[in-house]
C-alpha cells in the first residue's frame, strides 16, 4: 500500500508541476552547437557545484532554470538514469525535441550479458497543446537502465542507441559526454582540464552523486559491449509545422547514423594502429610516434599533446582524487552501521551478481565502489611508477625544478595522507584514526559485504580488528570472500554459499596488482647521469 500512496504522491506533484509551468514546448528541430554547448555548460556547473543527489543538484543555485521547477525536482537518480534525467531536463526547459530508447533485446540478464540490441524508441512529439515536461521526463528516467547503454557501438540499422562513440580529441570528449562501465556503472563528463583529466559525476543506488577523475576503473570495452566514453547521438524533428506562435507540431524524430557523424571514432576500442581483428586486447595506441597504453593515451590526446608531468602535482591531485573517492565509500558504510546492517545474520549465500543486486546489499554493499577504488590505487602506482622512470632517463616530459625528487615526494605523500583524515567509530565505540596511507596498505582486505562489523569494512587486522564482535560464522564469510576483494575483473556472477566460497578459497591467488606508492617513492633509482661535454672541435 505504501508503495502505491507514494506513486499517487509522486504523481499529483508532477501533475500540479505540469499545469504551472511544465509544459514542454518543442521550438527547436534539432540540437545545433550552440546548444550542445550550452548543454555542456549546464553539466559543468553542476559538476562545479557542491551538490550531492539529484535532488539538491537541480535545486542547486548552478541550474539556471531551478526557479521553473516547484515540485518536480523531489526525485532521486541511480547512475543510469543521471545523466538521462540532465539530458532530458534540458531538452525540455530549452524547447529542444527528444527521443529514447525505450525497448531493448538482450539475453538473460540484460545488464551483463554480451550485448542488446535496441528495439523501440519512443520520442515527445507536441501534438498542439505542449507535452507535459514532468510527466515526460520520469517517463524517460523510469526506463532506462544501465542496460540501455550496453550495445554494439558498429551498429548501423533498425533502432539505433542513443550514443555514438566519439573521437578521442578536445572538443569531442566534453561535458555531457557519458562514460559507460560494462559492469553496470555510469558516469557524466562535467570537466576535461588542460593537461587531459577527464573528471565525471555519479549516482549511486543509496541516490547520492560523486565525482572522481576517468581512468582504468571503467575498464576497456569490446565494440559489441559498448563500453567507454559515449556522445549523445545528434536527432531531428522531422515534418514538423509551426504553430504560427513559434512551436513545432507533430512530426517524427529521426537520428544520425555513424557515417552521418563527424566526430565519430572507434579509436578507443580497436587502437590507433591496424587491428584487424577489432580486439580492444590487440588494440595499440601511438601518439606523435609514442607507444602508449589506453588511458595515457586518452589523457595526452585530450590534452592535444601537451601533456607534461610535474610528479609533486600528478601525486597531490591522484591522492585528492582518492580521498574523495575513500570518504564517498565512507558514507556508504557510515549509513548501512547507523541502520544495523553488520548486526543481521549473514544470508545463507551471496547475490547472484554482487554489483547489481538488491534490498540491503543494493543499499548498503560496496563492491563497485571498492572495485573502482582498487582500480584507482593500482592506477596511481602504474602512473608514478611511469613518471620516475621518465625522470630517471631525464625525459624533458618530466617538470620538476627541485634538487631531491626522492624526499620531496615522500614529502608531499606523507602531507597528503595525513591530510585525508578517514577516522571511524570501532565497535566498541571508540574512535580510530585512519589516513589515506592505511587505506592503501589494505585496500584489498577492506570488506564490501555489509554484514561485516565496521572493523572489518576498513579492513582492519590485529588490535584493531579485536573489538570487532561477530561471531566465527561471519568471520568465515570475510575470510571466503578474499579471492572477490582482489579480482580486478568485475564481471562475474557469484550466488555462492559458504560451502562454495570456502572450496573456491583454497585455490591459489594470482598477486594483486601492486599500490604502494610510498614504498614505490622511496626505492626510486637515482637518474641516468648526464652525458659529459665533448670538448669544442674534436
Amino acid at each position: 500500500m505504501r508503495m502505491w500512496a507514494g506513486l499517487a504522491a509522486a504523481l499529483c506533484v508532477i501533475l500540479s508541476a505540469a499545469n504551472a509551468e511544465g509544459t514542454w514546448r518543442v521550438t527547436k528541430d534539432h540540437w545545433s552547437a550552440t546548444d550542445e554547448d550550452g548543454f555542456s555548460r549546464f553539466v559543468a556547473a553542476l559538476g562545479a557545484s557542491n551538490c550531492s543527489s539529484s535532488e539538491s543538484c537541480l535545486r542547486d543555485p548552478a541550474n539556471p532554470f531551478r526557479a521553473t521547477d516547484q515540485k518536480f525536482l523531489d526525485i532521486d537518480t541511480d547512475c543510469a538514469k543521471w545523466p538521462y534525467l540532465l539530458r532530458a531536463y534540458y531538452a525540455w526547459k530549452n524547447g529542444l525535441p527528444f527521443s529514447f530508447v525505450d525497448g531493448i533485446s538482450g539475453s538473460g540478464d540484460e545488464k551483463h550479458n554480451t550485448g542488446n540490441r535496441p528495439t523501440s524508441r519512443h520520442g515527445f512529439i507536441d501534438h498542439g497543446e505542449g507535452i507535459n515536461g514532468p510527466w515526460a521526463v520520469r517517463d524517460v528516467i523510469e526506463t532506462v537502465s544501465s542496460a540501455t547503454y550496453r550495445s554494439d557501438v558498429t551498429l548501423e540499422h533498425g533502432v539505433l542507441s542513443d550514443f555514438y562513440t566519439p573521437a578521442i580529441a578536445p572538443g569531442s570528449i566534453r561535458p555531457g559526454t557519458v562514460i559507460y562501465d560494462t559492469n553496470a556503472h555510469v558516469g557524466i563528463v562535467y570537466k576535461v582540464d588542460a593537461d587531459g583529466r577527464i573528471y565525471y559525476m555519479d549516482a549511486h543506488p543509496d541516490f547520492t552523486i560523486t565525482r572522481s577523475v576517468y581512468g582504468a576503473q571503467f575498464g576497456q570495452s569490446t565494440l559489441k559491449l559498448g563500453g567507454g566514453l559515449k556522445n549523445w547521438r545528434p536527432q531531428r524533428l522531422k515534418g514538423g509545422h509551426d504553430d504560427g506562435k513559434g512551436h513545432l507540431i507533430g512530426g517524427h524524430i529521426v537520428l544520425a547514423g555513424n557515417d552521418e557523424i563527424a566526430d565519430f571514432s572507434l579509436v578507443q576500442y580497436v587502437g590507433t594502429e591496424p587491428n584487424p581483428s577489432q580486439s580492444p586486447k590487440k588494440a595499440r595506441y601511438v601518439y606523435d610516434g609514442e607507444e602508449m597504453g589506453l588511458y595515457t593515451y586518452v589523457r595526452t590526446a585530450m590534452s592535444g599533446g601537451k601533456t607534461t608531468y610535474n610528479p609533486l602535482h600528478e601525486l597531490r591531485i591522484s591522492m585528492k582524487n582518492l580521498c574523495r573517492d575513500v570518504k564517498d565509500r565512507a558514507n556508504t558504510v557510515n549509513l548501512a552501521i547507523s541502520e544495523g546492517i553488520q548486526n543481521k545474520p549473514h544470508p545463507s549465500s551471496l547475490p547472484e551478481n554482487i554489483f547489481d543486486a538488491w534490498g540491503d546489499w543494493e543499499a548498503y554493499a560496496t563492491p563497485a565502489r571498492d572495485a573502482r577504488l582498487r582500480e584507482g590505487f593500482a592506477q596511481f602506482y602504474a602512473h608514478m611508477a611511469g613518471m620516475i622512470e621518465l625522470w630517471v632517463k631525464r625525459d624533458p616530459r618530466i617538470a620538476y625544478e627541485g634538487t631531491d625528487l626522492r624526499a620531496d615526494l615522500l614529502a608531499a605523500y606523507d602531507a597528503q595522507a595525513k591530510a585525508c583524515d578517514l577516522t571511524y567509530l570501532s565497535s566498541d565505540k571508540h574512535p580510530v584514526p585512519l589516513h589515506l596511507g592505511d587505506v592503501a596498505t589494505r585496500v584489498y582486505a577492506i570488506s564490501y559485504d555489509p554484514f561485516d562489523c565496521i572493523e572489518l569494512r576498513w579492513g582492519a587486522a590485529g588490535a584493531e580488528r579485536e573489538s570487532c564482535s561477530q561471531g566465527d560464522k561471519k568471520m568465515r564469510w570475510y575470510t571466503a570472500q578474499q579471492r572477490f576483494r582482489q579480482m580486478s575483473s568485475r564481471d562475474f556472477f557469484a550466488g555462492y554459499g559458504l560451502d562454495d566460497l570456502e572450496r573456491k578459497a583454497a585455490k591459489p591467488l594470482a598477486p594483486p596488482p601492486p599500490v604502494d606508492v610510498h614504498t614505490l617513492i622511496a626505492n626510486m633509482p637515482y637518474q641516468v647521469p648526464l652525458e659529459p661535454m665533448r670538448p669544442v672541435g674534436r
